[in-house]
This record gives structure tokens, C-alpha cells and sequence, in this order.
């Protein structure tokens, strides 16, 4: 009997040993014939995102300057198409940022500020029309914007008669324009997540003897900061990158945002100002990435509580 023992649990362990063996040669196996194809998507969906940066990168760096002398590898490094971009008089590009970051920055700001107070105003307040109200700012959004340049044009070319700082070719009417456009979506995604919030602390504000305006400036904008933060960077990539609107409501050179020099950069030569261009991109796309890098918790925080609750 004690000699049974040990020789019974060696064969019970080594039955277990290899049990676990031939588990772990079938998941292998599994793994080597139905997963390795996903992995070759991936890398090659990496590769297709990772080439147009790669080309541009290559491009700005590469002194020819030219698209036919542009691929993966420059040709000749340097940084002489940073130098002609700085350097030329015809084409301000230090203006044309200065004149993005503007209308981007002051448009991002009144975009959060006039969408919170109408998504309060939806979420806590009971008026008659509200309901009717969400939903024809629902259904406004779902006619493409295009729809409305020609009246866009034609009323903003009557008003700079009577008000020129907000006409044609000013930065102030483009912000009017753009801050009209951004208030849809906005403020459906401002009300749900402005719909999280108790409202019990509302009503011990106004036992307490304060206003709608002082319970919203005071108490609700710091709960909600995380879609407040998603919210205005958001309007701020999309109005970085829009060029349809600005490039019809924008026609002089020292009034352009970077996105339309920039096209009119490529425009003017294809090939010659090639450098120019992907130069003037690759420092287009600095505020951008920066920004996303600053605000990336509180944009997923605010698109999670704000769309799902």
C-alpha cells in the first residue's frame, strides 16, 4: 500500500501535466489557424493610416520641394520649404494661423457658452414648446449644411452694408456663421449629460435664495466640466479643419484662415509649392494633436456620460 501511493499520484500529475499540454498545443493551434489573419488586418490597416503621415512628414523634410521628387524617404533632408514658408511675402502664413486660431478659439468658446445655456435651459427648466423645440433642432441638423451657403452669402453680403465688421470677408461674420451651424448637436449632447446631474441641488440652491443664472454659472457649469471641455474641442478640430465655408466667405489674402492658403499654396502650382504646402500642413496639425493629448480624458469621459446616460 505505501509503495502504491507515490506511483498512483506520479501518474495522476502526469496525467494533469498532460492534460494542460495538449490545451495549451490546442489553443495554439487555434490561435496559429484562425487568429493570424486578424493580426495581418491590423498591420495592414496600420499601414494604410500610417502612410499619408509618413509621406507628408517626408515631404515638408525633403529640400527639393517638388511632388515629383516626394516618397518615403526625402531625397534631399533639410528644412528649406519651413524657410520659403516663413519667407514669403505672397503668402502670409503666420497671418493665416493667427487668423485660424482666432476664429477657431473665440468660436469654440461661444459655441460651449451658448450651448450650455440652451442645453440647461432644455434639461431644467419646464416651458411650453420644449419638447417641439428638441425635436425641430433634431431635424434641422439632418439637412447638410451645404443646403445653405447661397443664403448664407447673399444675407451676409446685405448686412456688411449696414454693419461692415461682420460682412463678407470678415473674420467676426465667418464666427456668426460657424456659431449658427454648431448648435445642434451640441446641445443635445450638452443636455444629456446636463440630465446626470441631481437636480436637488438646484432646488437647495434656490432655497438658499439663488437665481437660474447664479445656479448655472456658479453650480452646474463646474459639474459638467468634463462635456464642456469635449464639446469645445470638438468645435475647435472642426472649425480648424473647415475649408468649404471659409474658402466662399473668404476671398482676401490677409483674411484667410490656414485651411484655404494653404489650398490656394497648392493651387497656385502644383508641383513647385508642393513643399510649401505639406510644410504649412505638418504645422497645421501641431495645435491640433496638442490639444488632443491635453483634453483626451475628459473627451471620453464627456462622449461616455453625455450620449449613453
Amino acid at each position: 500500500m505505501t509503495d502504491f501511493q507515490p506511483s498512483a499520484m506520479l501518474q495522476a500529475e502526469t496525467k494533469i501535466g498532460s492534460g494542460h499540454q495538449s490545451k495549451g498545443g490546442l489553443l495554439r493551434s487555434q490561435y496559429n489557424t484562425g487568429v493570424w489573419w486578424r493580426h495581418l488586418l491590423a498591420l495592414l490597416a496600420l499601414a494604410f493610416a500610417l502612410f499619408p503621415i509618413v509621406f507628408i512628414v517626408s515631404s515638408a523634410f525633403n529640400n527639393a520641394g517638388t511632388l515629383s521628387t516626394s516618397g518615403l524617404l526625402p531625397s534631399a533632408p533639410g528644412v528649406r520649404n519651413f524657410e520659403k514658408l516663413f519667407n514669403d511675402p505672397i503668402r502670409p502664413f503666420w497671418t493665416w494661423m493667427r487668423n485660424s486660431i482666432l476664429i477657431c478659439g473665440l468660436g469654440s468658446i461661444f459655441t460651449v457658452l451658448l450651448g450650455a445655456a440652451a442645453a440647461y435651459a432644455f434639461s431644467r427648466l419646464r416651458w411650453q414648446g420644449r419638447r417641439v423645440g428638441l425635436l425641430a433642432i433634431l431635424l434641422i441638423q439632418m439637412f447638410p449644411a451645404i443646403l445653405g451657403f447661397a443664403a448664407i452669402y447673399l444675407t451676409f453680403a446685405k448686412v456688411g452694408e449696414l454693419f461692415p465688421g461682420v460682412g463678407l470677408n470678415t473674420l467676426g461674420g465667418l464666427i456668426l456663421v460657424y456659431l449658427g451651424g454648431a448648435m445642434g448637436a451640441n446641445i443635445w449632447l450638452l443636455k444629456g449629460y446636463f440630465d446626470t446631474v441631481p437636480k436637488e441641488l438646484d432646488e437647495a440652491a434656490k432655497v438658499d435664495g439663488a437665481s437660474h443664472a447664479r445656479i448655472f454659472f456658479t453650480l452646474t457649469l463646474r459639474l459638467v466640466a468634463p462635456i464642456l471641455a469635449t464639446v469645445g474641442m470638438l468645435a475647435f478640430v472642426g472649425l480648424w479643419g473647415e475649408f468649404l465655408l471659409a474658402s466662399i466667405f473668404l476671398t482676401n489674402v490677409d483674411s484667410q484662415t490656414l485651411a484655404v492658403g494653404l489650398w490656394q499654396t497648392r493651387n497656385a502650382d502644383q508641383d513647385r509649392l508642393f513643399g510649401q504646402f505639406v510644410a504649412g500642413a505638418l504645422i497645421a496639425s501641431v495645435p491640433v494633436v496638442l490639444l488632443y493629448l491635453a483634453l483626451q480624458r475628459q473627451l471620453i469621459g464627456g462622449l461616455t456620460q453625455g450620449s449613453v446616460k
